[in-house]
Order: structure tokens, then sequence, then C-alpha cells
């Protein structure tokens, strides 16, 4: 059996924090439900950056400003980057939406810990668009980045729930939602007074839905809950949609379905987005001799092919060749960004393509075994 990638127990580890979070969620009987939902979810979220790091060889320890090759330590162990630090990192525009979701529950998180412990079911009902937008996020982010197999959606259930299907539920959750203190809700207009308006109003931000009986013949195969694309809309329906819109939104996200090789690259591809990215001619040459100096697979011929850094490649047995992740593209862009960096990763000199200033001349490549 392969062995598992580097990675792989920081991830399960942001999965199961993200699985309790939801569970608490979903418990009525938990006193403090919010509040544990959205600690575990800044843990679940702070592994699963983590294990991108892990995965793309990003260096996310503290270095000492003063002593530049010390690490910073507490109690002994190398300081890792704490969440904002880490989601600077992913995601670098403020007006990013995920970006501004996760930003409020890391501020919302010391406010909870510290000063409104009993606020806790008044604030569920008035940020449950922005927690749902939280895991949706995290979801998405979970699946675009380690694949469609590690969905939360292999291990959750749906919840059973009835609370705004009366109109006199919707007054009480209205009524409900009053009690919350002052405090709370003047630290959220704040907030949300310095963003734009495209990033309130963005689903990535606030997770508005609309639920609706259906009343229509059961379809066998299909779930009990299911959403339908604003795209595949009549025009009658999308105007009943805009219609409904003014209380609520129909959320939608498509699934890629599993495909064999999905999101993987071949070497031409794979190094023209290299260079798309560098200032620096990299051809499938210095693609080849990439691989080689760092031993992301064996060389041609190698009697074990599928002994690969599974991070950034995997060998495929029908056609006996070598896929590249997304992931090796992008730990190539970022250390052959540099000269340095170049020469270190390639062991050839980085010659400027031929429309920048610095050009220089030619590069003599490599020769031999193609990618």
């Amino acid at each position: 059996m392969a062995r598992p990638p580097r990675w792989q127990a920081t991830l399960d580890a942001s999965v199961e924090e993200a699985c309790l979070a939801v569970r608490l969620y979903n418990d009525s009987a938990e006193a403090r439900a919010f509040e544990g939902f959205v600690i575990h979810m800044h843990l679940a979220w702070l592994y699963l950056l983590h294990a991108q790091f892990i995965r793309d060889d990003v260096d996310y320890r503290y270095w000492d400003k003063n002593y530049k090759r010390r690490l910073v330590k507490i109690d002994g162990e190398p300081k890792m980057w704490e969440l904002e630090r880490s989601m600077k990192e992913r995601w670098p525009a403020e007006t990013d939406p995920v970006r501004a979701n996760l930003a409020l529950f890391i501020r919302l998180r010391n406010r909870l810990e510290h000063r409104h412990a009993h606020a806790d079911d008044a604030l569920m009902l008035t940020l449950s668009g922005h927690a749902h937008a939280l895991l949706v996020n995290y979801e998405s982010e979970l699946t675009d980045q380690f694949g469609e197999n590690e969905s939360l959606a292999l291990r959750l259930r749906l919840p059973i729930f009835v609370g705004t299907f009366t109109p006199q539920g919707e007054q009480a959750l209205r009524r409900f939602r009053k009690t919350l203190p002052s405090g709370l809700r003047g630290f959220v207009t704040e907030y949300e007074s310095g963003l734009d308006d495209a990033t309130v109003n963005d689903s990535r931000y606030e997770f508005r839905l609309r639920a609706m009986v259906e009343l229509a013949p059961k379809d066998p195969d299909a779930v009990a809950m299911q959403f339908t694309r604003y795209s595949d809309m009549t025009e009658d329906e999308r105007e009943m949609v805009q219609e409904l819109g003014r209380r609520g939104q129909v959320i939608t996200r498509d699934r890629k379905q599993p495909v064999s090789g999905l999101g993987r690259l071949m070497p031409k591809p794979a190094a023209a987005q290299v260079e798309a990215g560098i200032p620096f001619v990299f051809n499938q040459n210095h693609f080849t001799a990439a691989w080689k100096r760092k031993r992301i697979r064996p060389p041609k011929g190698d009697p074990d092919p599928h002994h690969t850094n599974p991070d950034f490649c995997e060998y495929d047995e029908p056609t006996k060749s070598y896929r590249y992740t997304r992931a090796y593209v992008n730990h190539l862009i970022k250390k052959c960004s540099t000269t340095t960096g170049f020469e270190e990763i390639t062991g050839l000199p980085a010659l400027r393509k031929p429309n920048d200033p610095q050009s220089t001349a030619a590069d003599p490549g490599v020769e031999g075994e193609v990618a």
C-alpha cells in the first residue's frame, strides 16, 4: 500500500473538527452550541490551510526577526502561523468574500470566549447565514483542493427542522433575534460597514436560503434536498426566484463528478502554466530537470514507477504516463519566481523572457528524456 501523503493527517484532523462543529451546531440540547461551532470551525479552517501549505511546500513557521536562521518556538516547538496569518496567505485580497466571512468569525471567536458566552442562541439565529457560508466555503475549499472524496457530504446528514416552516415560527424567531446583546449587534454592524456591497451580498460571505416544500412526483434517484442552477431556469422561473429573493436567496454550487485524472496536468501544459507565472523562460526541458533534481518521480524504465512524491505527481497505470498536480505547478511558480530559486529547483541558469528588458543570452536547456 502506498504511503499516505504528508498532509493527510492534518487534513483528517481538519475534517474531524468540521464534523464536530456541525454536530454541535445542530444539537439543540447543547447549551453553547454556536460557541462550539465557531471554535471548532476555526480549528477546521486552520488545519485545512496548514494541510495545503504542507502539500505545496510553503514554510508556515515563524522565524525570529532578529536572527534569520532561528525559529520562534513555544514550549520547544516551532510556532506556526495562526488562522489569520494563514488566511492572508491564501486570500491576499481583503475584498475576497471567503476571506471576509472567515475574518468575521476570527474576530467573533475572541468575543465569544471572553464576554458573550450566554448570547449563544440569539447569536446563532442572527449569524446563521454567515455560519452556513463558513461551512459551505470550507466544503468548497476542501473538495477543490483535495478532491471530491474528502467531501463532508459523505460524512454528514441533512438536519431536520421546523422552525421557519410556519408563520408563527418565523415571527417567534424574529422576536428572539432582538434579544441579542447590543454589543454584539454593534460588532456585526460595525464589521459590515467596512465591507463593500459586492462582498456583503455575496453568498460566500452570507449564505441565504429559502426552503420550499416540493409539490411534484417523487424522483427515485433524487435526494431529499436539492439545488437548482439559476442558469438552468426559464425566464419565468428566474423572475419567480428574483421575487422570492427579496426575502431570501437560492444558492447553488456546481459539483464536479469524479473523473480519472481530474485536476491533473500533463508535462507540456504544466510547463506552460509555470512559464506564464514567472518572469523566466520555462519549457519542458526545465520541467524535466526540476522533477529529476528533486526526485518528484522515478526515471523512465524504473521497476517501481509508482514511487512518486504523491503531493506533486501520480503514475497512471493504463497509459504508463505521469500526471502532475496543480500543487506542483504552484510550487514551481513560487520557487522559480526568483533567479536563485529557479536555479536551485532546475539546476539551470534563469533566462528572462525575450520581451523582458533584462533578457540575457539564450538558455542551453537540457537534452535527453522527455517529461
